[in-house]
């Protein structure tokens, strides 16, 4: 038995292994592609390593100063964000795991079918339209303010805390607000951590919604401002142009490759720091159904 757990152990670790490198290479070689001269990356000759190690992609990709507007605005819309809807999923969540409240079926019920039906995009951006929200910020938080998904994972969760602990806290005279904000919040961290990364990283990497509601350049979010100067660099003459042999132009390659580091790096460094509440907190809201 000690062997075949041993040998049981060594395929899962050589298996995850695998994957691993499967996700990890193709963002080394882009990476390696960023930092490479243009000889290097129309030759194809640039691999896991960087050939004739150079920053003139990053150079493009910042030279325009959009580029830290829409950096800046991207990370405090994302901040805003993820704290309105975690505000709003924690107090969604925590009524629907109290006994006293009358027609928690029906209201799962209506929050479930949100999840598998929608009005469409069209009825969304009237209705974005007609609130006059177009050009502004709240296009970007309101309308997905609220993930169905997250709020039946904190809604586990929360009612995995035990009974007696609450009901303690009301014979000793304390309110909802207060247990939540004193007990169940405390209690919840790892989950709430977790949450928290899934409603940052989904408004990071989302540049749909801005794509239909944002016009104005100042507003552009980074995914879209780097979207745009991907279209803008995928002539194949680009790097044909005047001053490119001066090396002032970058090879489309080269420029995609950068615009997914510059998009993907704030998410990478932030993760770890979240790591220890990410895993212990997927299991917390699957403990009970």
């Amino acid at each position: 038995m000690k062997t075949q757990h041993r040998a049981m152990r060594i395929a899962i670790t050589l298996f995850l292994g695998a994957f691993a490198l499967v996700c990890l290479l193709p963002l080394v070689h882009e990476l390696s592609l960023s930092l490479s001269s243009n000889e290097s990356v129309l030759s194809r000759h640039v691999g896991l390593l960087p050939v004739e190690f150079t920053l003139n992609s990053y150079r493009q990709v910042f030279r325009d100063p959009s580029v830290l507007r829409a950096l800046v605005f991207t990370v405090v819309l994302t901040v805003c964000y993820t704290a309105i809807a975690m505000l709003l999923t924690i107090s969604a969540a925590y009524p629907l795991t109290r006994p006293e409240l009358r027609g928690k079926g029906f209201f799962m019920t209506v929050i479930v079918i949100t999840m598998y039906f929608s009005g469409g995009i069209l009825p969304l951006y009237i209705l974005v339209k007609t609130l006059g929200l177009l050009n502004r910020a709240w296009s970007l938080i309101l309308p997905v303010a609220i993930s169905p998904f997250n709020l039946i994972i904190l809604r586990t969760s929360l009612a995995s805390v035990p009974d007696s602990i609450t009901e303690s806290a009301l014979m000793d005279g304390a309110s909802y607000t207060r247990i939540l904000s004193q007990i169940i919040i405390p209690l919840s961290l790892p989950i709430l951590a977790t949450l928290s990364l899934f409603y940052a990283v989904y408004r990071w990497n989302t540049f749909q919604d801005a794509l239909f509601y944002i016009s104005k350049s100042t507003m552009y979010t980074l995914q879209l401002k780097l979207t745009y100067i991907v279209m803008n660099n995928t002539s194949p003459e680009v790097f044909m142009q005047e001053g490119a042999a001066s090396g002032q132009r970058v090879v489309p390659a080269a420029i995609t490759a950068a615009t997914v580091i510059v998009a993907t790096a704030p998410i990478l460094i932030v993760y770890p720091w979240l790591q220890r509440y990410f895993i212990s907190g997927v299991m917390l809201g699957s403990v009970k159904g």
